[in-house]
Formats: structure tokens, C-alpha cells, sequence
């Protein structure tokens, strides 16, 4: 009889780059990441995600934009949640590899691009092999072009 496998969370979905516990263990104690999010008309802003109060089954998320520090959304998340946003369809997702060069370094990916439907644009995620989580890049389609989120700077208290 064979184990199963824990990247892959359901049915039709393709294996997740990490698994929950792969996501607890390298958020540790406490981890703030810092996102440049850049927006179709060209500018961009830099959003901050804060992991604190970690234990077994996840952590306290505080999400804010940086120029609106006192504007904090605060929210329970577990592993398996966090793993789950990376279980994207077989049927519509290809899966690559591909190195990127980013303000954290140069980081091999496993690559997905996904649409929710045949005809829809495409969303793009890379999910750094060294950097158990979110993805480090995502780029999805917006009126005007497309947002491209990117990680510049990964801390850990």
C-alpha cells in the first residue's frame, strides 16, 4: 500500500509546492515578509505580512500596506490553509521550473500558470524552493495590465 502523498491536497489538483508542515517550519517563531506590489499604471506600493503567535496548527497573520502602517488586518490562518492557495487544478495549470533574480537573490521556482476558465488570462506564480510559502512572485490580470507582486525582503525575529 502506498503512503500518500501530502503535497497533493484533493482530487484533480496538482501536488503543492510545500506541504503544511514544510510552511510551519520555515515560518518558525515569528516572519515578516515585505512585498513590492506594482500595478498596471505603473506605480507601486510596498504591502508587509507578519506571521506571529505560531504554533502547530498556524499562526496570527497581520497583512498592512507601508503607508498606511496603523491599517492592520489581523487574521488566524493555519498551515493547511496557506497550503491549500497553492492547489491549482491539473486541467488548467501548467507546471514549470524557472530561475528568477530577485531583491532576496537568484531562487529556483517551480513555476504555475493557471486561468480559471479555457478562455481567461492567465495568473502566474513562483514559488521559491528555498523559501517554503508564498509565492516570491505573482502575476495576475487587471484592467490596464497586469499586477505583479514580488518579495524584496524576508525577516524572521
Amino acid at each position: 500500500m502506498s503512503t500518500p502523498d501530502s503535497h497533493v491536497i484533493g482530487p484533480g489538483l496538482l501536488p503543492t509546492p510545500f506541504t503544511a508542515a514544510a510552511i510551519r517550519d520555515a515560518t518558525g517563531a515569528e516572519k515578516t515578509i515585505r512585498l513590492r506590489v506594482e500595478l498596471p499604471d505603473g506605480s507601486s506600493f510596498e504591502r508587509v505580512n507578519r506571521f506571529r503567535e505560531t504554533d502547530a496548527e498556524g499562526a496570527t497573520l497581520d497583512r498592512w500596506n507601508s503607508e498606511t502602517p496603523d491599517d492592520v488586518a489581523s487574521g488566524r490562518v493555519t498551515w493547511v490553509e496557506l497550503q491549500a492557495h497553492a492547489a491549482f487544478s491539473a486541467e488548467r495549470t501548467t507546471l514549470s521550473t524557472e530561475t528568477l533574480e530577485l531583491p532576496i537573490g537568484r531562487v529556483e521556482c517551480l513555476r504555475y500558470v493557471t486561468r480559471d476558465a479555457p478562455d481567461a488570462e492567465p495568473e502566474t506564480f513562483w514559488f521559491s524552493i528555498a523559501h517554503p510559502g508564498m509565492p516570491v512572485r505573482y502575476e495576475a490580470p487587471a484592467d490596464g495590465g497586469v499586477i505583479r507582486t514580488t518579495v524584496v525582503r524576508i525577516e524572521r525575529d
